[in-house]
């Protein structure tokens, strides 16, 4: 019985002639995103608030990149940012969603409003806003793809976060709200990564230290590189049919 078309589909991922967008680029999570994609043949367009951060970490990526500082959570500079890059590379086919920040750590009913408020405008309305500009200026009428960095912290309680946690949260909500809505044109995923070894998350790696066996299945901290790959699948055709989804990177830890 034919249960439909079978195509050959290439392991070799090459995204020669997109053109990508990643906000916190200029080092971790973002710095590693933008190394893979460009190195897979992507035009990399790198944005964060500093310029001279963007520019050192552009120097030691091989390929086609360029930068420009912009806050994530200021609706003009995103949209400038978002301008700059079709300006520079013609068209804008990817875009990573990986800036955030956690001006808190504490107990949820302690936190004061402006840091509240702070976690809000960066971790959900930033992504919100950068996908509507994508969107508005480029995505609408060639399509693309979209990945929303979240955090398994979004997927459960995990203590003296939890305004991040809950930012994270309605983050992967709002992914699969607009996958649903920009679909067939744009795909728009997540990922959740778990406790990575970067210098954002050194607060909840860094008193047992990196190397220290973790609990969990993989018993590791993760790497950057292990979310890069895992956007890089994402970016690529070969997640052609994958939209709406958070794609969970954490060695295992959900598991325990």
């Amino acid at each position: 019985m034919k249960c439909g078309r079978v195509t050959t589909v290439s392991t070799t991922i090459d995204l020669t002639g997109r053109v990508a967008l990643v906000t916190g680029a200029s080092k971790g999570i973002g710095a590693a995103i933008s190394r893979l994609l460009a190195e897979s043949g992507a035009s990399v367009m790198l944005s964060s608030r500093k310029i001279e951060a963007l520019e050192e970490t552009a120097s030691t990526i091989s390929g086609d990149t360029a930068v420009h500082a912009a806050h994530a959570g200021r609706p003009d500079e995103a949209g400038a940012c978002v301008a700059a890059t079709i300006d520079r590379f013609g068209g804008l086919d990817i875009l990573v969603n990986n800036a955030a920040t956690n001006p808190y750590y504490g107990r949820v009913i302690d936190i004061d409003l402006p840091r509240f408020d702070k976690t809000v405008e960066v971790n959900l309305r930033g992504p919100l806003v950068w996908i509507q500009e994508a969107w508005k200026q480029a995505m609408s009428e060639r399509g693309g793809s979209i990945v929303n960095i979240s955090s398994i912290g979004g997927l459960q309680h995990s203590g003296p976060i939890g305004v991040y946690d809950m930012t994270k949260a309605a983050l992967i909500h709002l992914t699969r709200h607009l996958a649903s809505e920009l679909g067939p044109k744009v795909r728009v995923n997540g990922i959740a990564p778990g406790l990575v070894q970067t210098d954002f998350a050194r607060a909840l790696w860094e008193p047992g230290g990196a190397e220290t066996p973790r609990p969990w299945p993989m018993q590791r901290i993760g790497q950057p590189d292990d979310i890069a790959g895992a956007a890089l699948y994402l970016c690529s055709d070969l997640a052609s049919w994958v939209t709406g989804e958070i794609l969970v990177v954490d060695g295992g830890a959900l598991l325990l």
